[in-house]
């Protein structure tokens, strides 16, 4: 699969966007976005997404609307180690189904990692939205 797709307007992230599908939202502005991952690979795992661009990977991400996503991501990871004490975290961001994107809108994760706690794989172990609900508010009370 080549990296130059062109942007599907019903991909799960765009549908969340428009309010089409539920989403846990921990930090949203005029140009970002930070949700919980229903599929969390730790406890506290936020997705942050660029609510403007229309883009697939970022190859094709608006400069500005990085820097915007970056600043977002940056506010909710600090937010993240605040509120839940992790260890270390992960800014990950896939580019292309053979590097492991399955969400074709560009998006960076934010996944909180402690000594002697293994990661869950991504796309497996669907969290309650209660349980989403319950960290989010804590990650919020920290930004």
């Amino acid at each position: 699969m080549s990296l130059n797709l062109s942007y599907d307007d019903e991909n799960v992230f765009a549908k969340i966007i428009r309010g089409e599908m539920p989403k846990v939202t921990v930090y949203e502005d005029d140009h970002t976005l930070a949700f919980m991952d229903v599929f969390p690979q730790s406890e506290g795992h936020v997705l942050v997404i660029s609510k403007l661009s229309k883009s697939v990977n970022l190859c094709d991400l608006d400069e500005d609307e990085m820097c915007f996503t970056l600043r977002a991501a940056q506010k909710v990871a600090r937010a993240v180690v605040k509120a839940l004490a992790p260890d270390g975290f992960r800014l990950v961001q896939y580019n292309g189904e053979a590097a492991g994107q399955t969400v074709f809108h560009t998006h960076f994760h934010i996944i909180p990692v402690w000594e002697g706690r293994s990661l869950g794989r991504h796309g497996e172990g669907m969290a309650s939205p209660e349980e989403l609900e319950a960290v989010a508010e804590r990650i919020r009370h920290a930004l």
